[in-house]
């Protein structure tokens, strides 16, 4: 059904949004399925199967380190969580995904530009689309 992040999960989470270079997919797609019938000629369709688009995360290479590349290892399991509107509490702007790293491969080029690495990633399980961000911590009263 879809894991919806606590707020201590979010915080203990890594925030890769600094090194993101590019974002290609994270989307549904319904296959539909054909309908026709005797009576008609036009032929109506009805929802099918759901299915996740293929993607991935294009990455800036860090030249002093490979925290990312040591959390993004082939086949590691866990969830890309997309705040499309930021951390805002309350808001249901959260997309959950959860994944499984397929591949990770550096993107060579010539041209005079960052050194980049593309992660794709398995989309394993139906995402939780336009959840609720969870309350920031409130902190403790203190008496006097």
């Amino acid at each position: 059904m879809g894991h919806v992040p606590t707020r201590a999960e979010l915080v203990a989470g890594t925030d890769l949004t600094d090194a993101i270079a590019a974002i290609d997919g994270w989307a549904l797609s319904n296959q539909a399925i054909d309908v026709p019938d005797l009576g008609s000629t036009f032929e109506s369709k009805i929802p099918g199967t759901d299915q996740a688009d293929d993607s991935s995360l294009g990455f800036y290479e860090d030249k002093v380190s490979d925290d990312i590349e040591q959390l993004l290892k082939k086949d590691e399991t866990g969830w890309v969580v997309f705040l499309r509107k930021g951390d805002v509490p309350g808001s249901r702007s959260m997309d959950v995904f959860p994944v499984r790293v397929g591949s990770r491969s550096p993107n060579y080029s010539t041209d005079n530009e960052a050194a980049k690495f593309t992660v794709s990633f398995s989309i394993t399980e139906k995402p939780m689309q336009d959840a609720a961000i969870p309350a920031a911590a409130v902190p403790p009263k203190v008496e006097k």
